[in-house]
């Protein structure tokens, strides 16, 4: 297969993941009683098109068929959590758990394609696994944020599978992009200061940059 027909087919099926999750996100987990279900909206546009490009930018960065299916799985999960916490602002523990067995044994068997070839690539992940979330808590509390549990949760994933380097370099980019869509956002009088912002997914767009950066 042709770089561009794996690109076509990573957007593809990027697209499709993004779309079924969303959808998913207005059905599971249960909502409240009063939720009136919505379909589409302006998630319905994002969501499948970071999967689309996602998806795409994984088939440009790697190839190697182990690397693609270890990423194409982590990512496929963010992609779910990510619709979800824009729907409910909830990361449910049934993903995020299961995220860090899936991360931690990755790492354990030295295969993830973010730190396989680097020299302590191991003990990056270990270190950014407990390092990642830690530093999310002590900032949180030092800024009356509102860090859930699940974002920390999810925070231990990313890091075990991304290491220090990556995790941080990821955070880093993601907040300057999250930054610019709230600025968006308040100059549109979309939100306030005091609207409650969902955290999960910048922490997402920073393991979606890590996993392209690599």
């Amino acid at each position: 297969m042709t770089g561009l027909a794996a690109a076509l087919v990573a957007a593809v099926v990027g697209a499709l993941v993004g779309l079924a999750a969303d959808l998913l996100s207005t059905r599971w987990p249960e909502h409240e009683p009063d939720y009136r279900r919505r379909w589409p909206d302006w998630r319905t546009l994002v969501v499948p098109l970071i999967g689309a490009g996602v998806g795409v930018g994984l088939v440009m960065r790697w190839s190697e068929p182990r690397d693609l299916t270890i990423l194409g799985i982590y990512v496929a999960v963010l992609v779910v959590l990510l619709a979800i916490d824009l729907d409910q602002r909830l990361l449910p523990d049934i993903l995020t758990l299961p995220l860090i067995v899936f991360s931690g044994a990755v790492l354990a068997l030295d295969w993830s394609p973010l730190l396989a070839d680097k020299s302590l690539g191991q003990v990056s992940g270990v270190a950014a696994g407990l390092g990642a979330p830690a530093f999310l808590l002590v900032t949180d509390r030092v800024l009356r944020g509102q860090l859930g549990l699940g974002d920390v949760k999810l925070a231990v994933g990313i890091g075990l599978m991304s290491g220090i380097a990556l995790t941080f370099a990821g955070l880093l980019i993601a907040s300057v992009i999250f930054s610019a869509v709230l600025v968006a956002l308040m100059a549109a009088r979309r939100i306030g200061l005091k609207t409650a912002v969902p955290f999960g997914p910048m922490l997402i767009l920073g393991a979606f940059a890590a996993a392209l950066l690599g």
